[in-house]
């Protein structure tokens, strides 16, 4: 892959990551979304990313897998604060979130690491 397309396609993940993050929030809020791609980290997209690209373009990447694991954790917390809402407890909820939000970030911070990497490398 060239640079570019590398910058392009981690763009689009860490616009996938964005958008759960948002949907999230919105979630613990009130609002209603399908659950299954904010609680399982198979059926959102940048899980279809993340499975698409470590056996594919990004294979060699070690750290593809601790993308992953970290992604995983999040959906498993995210789904944590998702049931404190829906069982009635608004407030516990909230207070998760600013964890969560965290684990989301170096989330992010460690797609921009490996979009360096592999552009680096290119």
């Amino acid at each position: 892959m060239t640079p570019n397309a590398i910058k392009q396609d981690f763009e689009s993940a860490v616009t996938k990551h964005f958008l759960f993050k948002t949907k999230l929030r919105s979630f613990l809020y009130g609002n209603d979304y399908t659950e299954g791609p904010l609680r399982d980290p198979d059926q959102c997209a940048l899980g279809h990313w993340i499975a698409e690209r470590r056996v594919g373009a990004y294979a060699q990447v070690p750290a593809m897998a601790d993308l992953d694991a970290a992604h995983r954790r999040l959906h498993r917390d995210a789904a944590l604060l998702m049931d404190h809402r829906l069982a009635g407890r608004p407030d516990a909820a909230a207070a998760g979130l600013p964890a969560v939000l965290a684990q989301a970030e170096s989330i992010a911070d460690l797609l921009r690491t490996i979009e360096r990497t592999l552009r680096t490398e290119a």
